[in-house]
């Protein structure tokens, strides 16, 4: 499958080898020179922008220093004539799963097409007057946070209409981590489009050459993409992000805990939801007298409306201070708080019950794998769990170096 891509290297000395020996980079050296993401590297794709008429997926980690993009680009003199908004919107004030309407955007006066509503997709009509579209949302690296179908489906719709896209690409904070089941696409939703691991150690341009490479758009169309890469950055490196990128994710705590409280969400506990420090947090009231730690979930409007248990006292595990440099070393996704709130758990028949439990996702759909819950209910142990993510986990290491564009 031919690749249609274009990477704009921003600091070549980071990829390619240098003519002499003692001169060689090594990842060390990286961490010694300043961070730009590929938005902050405006004289690399403004060239590209000239007397083009500009469309921009956007949120509020589009940022260049404190300036969204759109509002620095409109400065610059880029012609922006619309913004397509995802998930939790384009000023990212909604709720999860919260469907978004089109509208106005106050600020700069520029019409935001919501791709998070009635439709997920740009029509032809919605890129009619488009020359090109820009792509910048910060993601956390993850297989469930819904960024990267957002790219996919752009992808699609750009190669449909005989567009191109700009990809701005941004750090991944959790990059270090390559972990968990491949999807089984028997279980494919809105949270796994993809066949990859709950964690796939890619920032959103990589994701997107393998998207093209491995033929996963929908008829194996091919987008022609141009990737602007995050200059002096490598996946090992530790990246704390500017702008909380969605409104349960508000705390660096909470993104790297991330890939491994977010499959809470297919249980009978509490994650945080309703609090205001979600995924960082685990409790039901059905385990008072198992815990000391105690938190009250509550109604938080743009964050958690109706979470589970509100105004019910919560018993469970406090994250908030869990060292992550822990889950950094292990290079692993913690499987045993999951193991352990079962085994402390009173009605076990709970746990899994999805519909009692009023949560998004059943267990399946949100680790990506139908053997999880039995695995869990046997007792089974931690290496046998990891031991049925082979060979798939293996085999998408190996595929993924086909696409990094980082060390």
């Amino acid at each position: 499958m031919r690749l249609i891509s274009f990477v704009l290297i921003a600091s070549t000395s980071i990829f390619c080898a240098p003519s002499k020996p003692k001169q060689e980079k090594t990842p060390v050296d990286v961490y010694k020179k300043e961070l730009k993401t590929g938005a902050e590297q405006t004289e690399k794709y403004l060239p590209l922008l000239k007397g083009k008429r500009v469309a921009i997926m956007a949120n509020q980690t589009s940022v260049i220093g404190k300036t969204h993009l759109v509002d620095s680009l409109k400065t610059l003199g880029v012609k922006i004539v619309k913004v397509f908004g995802p998930e939790h919107g384009f000023r990212g004030n909604a709720s999860a799963g919260e469907r978004v309407a089109d509208e106005i955007d106050p600020a700069s006066g520029i019409p935001v097409i919501s791709l998070y509503g009635a439709k997920n997709k740009p029509t032809k009509e919605d890129l009619a007057d488009v020359d090109i579209l820009i792509y910048d949302l910060q993601d956390v690296g993850v297989r469930f946070y819904t960024n990267i179908n957002a790219l996919s489906r752009l992808m699609e719709a750009c190669s449909e209409n005989g567009k191109e896209m700009l990809i701005l690409d941004r750090p991944n904070p959790n990059g270090y981590l390559i972990d968990g089941p491949i999807l089984d696409m028997k279980y494919k939703s809105g949270i796994g489009m993809f066949p990859l691991p709950m964690s796939h150690g890619l920032t959103v341009g990589e994701f997107a050459q393998m998207a093209n490479g491995e033929g996963w758009l929908t008829g194996k169309v091919q987008c022609k993409i141009i990737i602007i890469p995050v200059a002096n950055y490598n996946h090992d490196m530790p990246y704390t992000l500017p702008v909380k990128p969605s409104p349960n994710l508000n705390t660096q705590q909470a993104i790297l805990l991330y890939p491994s409280t977010c499959m809470f969400e297919g249980v009978y506990i509490n994650h945080g939801r309703g609090t205001m420090f979600p995924f960082t947090v685990l409790g039901s009231p059905e385990l008072k007298g198992k815990y000391e730690f105690s938190y009250t979930p509550t109604s938080i409007k743009g964050m958690a409306e109706t979470p589970i248990f509100m105004n019910e006292v919560c018993y469970g595990l406090d994250l908030r201070n869990y060292d992550t440099e822990k889950l950094r070393k292990a290079k692993k996704i913690n499987l045993q708080w999951i193991m352990e709130l079962y085994k402390a758990h009173p009605y076990k028949e709970k746990f899994f019950d999805s519909k009692l439990s009023k949560q998004m996702n059943n267990i399946e759909i949100q680790i990506g794998s139908g053997l999880f819950r039995q695995q869990i209910i046997d007792g089974k142990s931690e290496k046998e769990i990891r031991a049925s993510w082979e060979p798939g986990l293996s085999e998408y290491k190996k595929m993924r170096k086909k696409y990094l564009l980082y060390p």
